[in-house]
């Protein structure tokens, strides 16, 4: 099966975020270790342009940077050693007269040994919470997981489950991962739990990642609408 640019970089991301391992994880994605490597090496050489689909044609090198230029571009970055390759790029096209891209600068100074590999922090999870919940709908937790269906596309599975319980409240499979959706998600869980019906102290606090549709206006002023706290995780939670 052929992948697309955007399917593979979310593949990267899928298996960078996983928590049960490179191979199981590829095993559910139905992608081929070598596969995955030979994507990842190309990533971390030419960044997103690498996950391109190319078909190579030794005979022909019409778009190949003369040597001349290659020595150039090393020079000005011997020169200006604060620039990122996207800097030089830039000022390169706008100061030089021609342009070359993000990708290319990388790569030349990737050539020369001029770009260190980037630094990769594992931070553990802590194994527990600081402050542990007592009671049901403390605080309820809520994620999306990722399901590759072939043939069909991305598909999203939104749950919310009690911290305290660990029982799964409600869940529902989305075709995106929208602030819209997480509103239709939590309102399923609060009609199922009834708590606005209910007369409580304290409205459940919804623990989430950082995660776009997480972060959202949207989402905000929703939770605000149903006095429900909000709690992000950070380096190093559970």
């Amino acid at each position: 099966m052929r992948y697309t640019q955007a399917e593979k970089m979310e593949i990267i991301r899928t298996v960078e975020d996983s928590d049960i391992g490179i191979r199981a994880m590829l095993r559910e994605l139905d992608v081929k270790c070598s596969t995955f490597y030979e994507w990842y090496r190309r990533y971390e050489r030419d960044g997103y342009d690498g996950l391109a689909s190319k078909k190579p044609n030794p005979k022909k090198f019409w778009n190949r940077i003369p040597e001349v230029e290659k020595k150039q571009v090393v020079a000005i970055a011997l020169e200006q050693p604060e620039k990122s390759p996207r800097q030089l790029a830039w000022y390169i096209t706008d100061k030089i007269g021609y342009y070359i891209s993000e990708s290319s600068v990388y790569r030349i100074l990737k050539a020369y040994d001029l770009v260190s590999s980037p630094a990769y922090i594992v931070m553990a999870a802590a194994d527990e919470f600081k402050h542990k919940t007592t009671h049901i709908h403390e605080l309820w937790q809520t994620d999306f997981t990722y399901f590759k269906i072939i043939g069909w596309g991305w598909y999203y599975l939104g749950s919310v489950l009690d911290d305290y319980s660990r029982y799964i409240i409600t869940w529902k499979l989305f075709k995106a991962m929208s602030a819209g959706d997480v509103k239709e998600l939590l309102d399923l869980a609060v009609e199922k739990t009834g708590i606005e019906h209910i007369s409580v102290r304290h409205r459940p606090r919804l623990l989430s990642d950082n995660g776009p549709c997480y972060i959202a206006d949207e989402l905000k002023k929703y939770l605000k609408e149903k006095g429900i706290g909000h709690t992000r995780g950070a380096p190093y939670h559970p």
